[in-house]
């Protein structure tokens, strides 16, 4: 009788907690779906005009901002993803050569980490057009996107090092290989999939931040792929500028919105698609 009565109260708790996971899980999904469907009812207009992609604002597109958008966040990534990268390799393989330093840079990871886009923004105007009087421009904007993603990378590679076995390490000195070249060919290899992942979410992550745009360069309706001279569109900063011209503009609004969003659904499947065919393979006997 007693298991019996212990049985049911097992199941009976086994089924409420299923439910409240699952109704959790439905709290969840509501939201994200009705931002899609919102998204996509209200901007699909816009952007299945060709013009949108091939024109810019001044002839009716976006492909300004979109081409503004992409340029900044490249350049944020060749110099954030190496640094964060090396940061990271050192944090994880050389953590026993310089420990005041290990803990320095720790610190300062996550101190960036918790940075709002604002605060960078400032930093990097406060350096770049205070104190070294250069134009506003879209390669002051990438600098602080460097400093948005720098902290994510770090600690994406540092996790992904951090799960190598300790065994390929030790196999590799065996044999004598020396420490650079293990991390090289070995460490760095058996990681690569979940560094490129972090690596994708983290260009993913500032691709639409918009505090960096709003003070470090200046808004133009017409194409500029020159980062270093003159004005440079981007999405996020479009957006504010159609917002502000009323319900005329809400339709561009939207049409942004949804541009961006395609944009960083790209670079997630990407992120998906890489991770599968780096790293390395087991073959099949």
């Amino acid at each position: 009788m007693e298991l019996t009565q212990l049985s049911s109260r097992r199941r009976y708790a086994d089924a409420s907690v299923r439910a409240a996971v699952t109704a959790a899980v439905v709290l969840a999904i509501l939201p994200l779906g009705w931002l899609v469907f919102t998204l996509v009812a209200r901007g699909i207009g816009p952007i299945l005009d060709p013009a949108w992609w091939l024109q810019s604002e001044r002839y009716g597109g976006a492909a300004n901002a979109i081409v503004g958008t992409l340029i900044q966040t490249a350049i944020a990534a060749v110099v954030a993803v190496p640094l964060g990268v090396l940061v990271a390799i050192y944090l994880v393989e050389y953590a026993d050569t310089g420990r005041r330093l290990v803990r320095v840079a720790t610190f300062m990871v996550d101190v960036l980490s918790g940075v709002p886009s604002i605060v960078a923004a400032l930093f990097v105007y406060a350096v770049w057009r205070t104190t070294l009087d250069m134009p506003r421009s879209g390669f002051a904007v990438a600098l602080a996107l460097v400093l948005l993603m720098v902290p994510l990378v770090v600690r994406a590679t540092e996790e992904m090092l951090k799960i190598v076995p300790q065994d390929l390490r030790e196999a590799a000195y065996a044999l004598g290989v020396p420490k650079w070249k293990t991390i090289l060919r070995v460490v760095l290899p058996t990681a690569m999939s979940g560094i490129i992942t972090g690596i994708m979410l983290a260009i993913a992550r500032v691709m639409g931040e918009s505090a960096p745009v709003l003070i470090l360069v200046g808004a133009t309706r017409a194409m500029n792929v020159n980062p270093f001279v003159g004005n440079q569109q981007s999405l996020p900063l479009m957006m504010l500028q159609e917002y502000n011209k009323g319900p005329s503009g809400y339709e561009t609004v939207w049409g942004a919105a949804l541009t961006l969003v395609i944009a960083v659904a790209i670079v997630y499947v990407l992120a998906r698609v890489l991770s599968r065919f780096t790293g390395p393979r087991m073959e099949r006997s």
